[in-house]
């Protein structure tokens, strides 16, 4: 098979946005190449950094502002701080930060076990308002985790 050159100019439609004048969405913004100035404000004030706080390695530095609710800790952190040494638009970074929250939530009913709390899961998931709102729905989880579970006791008992 040869490889030909390709001639753009015979495909239909090829290049209509090569002019900047011919824009389709002019009727809709007006251009004021305002946007192409780049920043023209000040960054506000750096909030003082006292807990650890994760950032992407494609950022210098971190965020002028960040959430300090829950800083990294226990094994969730370790994943964290794991995930962070990836690139966002790696798997490496966003599979682990869900393998992390996860492992918190587990992490958390340890805790609240340890300080002598039992846990309402239930109430927590938010079952009683899908049993009021989408009933259907509930019982549907409910059966293939019966149905996952049922499957997996038979299998294990079925290895002793």
């Amino acid at each position: 098979m040869e490889n030909k050159p390709v001639d753009y100019n015979l495909i239909k439609g090829w290049g209509i946005d090569a002019d900047p004048k011919n824009d389709p969405t002019y009727p809709m913004k007006h251009r004021t190449n305002e946007e192409q100035k780049g920043y023209t404000w000040d960054r506000p004030t750096q909030q003082p950094i006292n807990i650890e706080v994760l950032h992407s390695n494609e950022r210098p530095n971190v965020t002028a502002v960040f959430g300090t609710s829950t800083p990294p800790s226990g094994l969730s952190g370790m994943i964290r701080r794991y995930a962070f040494q990836y690139s966002e638009n790696s798997y490496g970074h966003w599979l682990p930060l869900l393998l992390a929250d996860r492992v918190n939530v587990v992490e958390g009913i340890v805790d609240d076990f340890i300080n002598g709390k039992v846990p309402n899961i239930l109430a927590e998931k938010g079952y009683k308002a899908e049993w009021k709102h989408n009933r259907t729905g509930l019982l549907q989880k409910a059966a293939i985790v019966g149905a996952i579970s049922t499957v997996a006791f038979l299998l294990l008992r079925k290895k002793n």
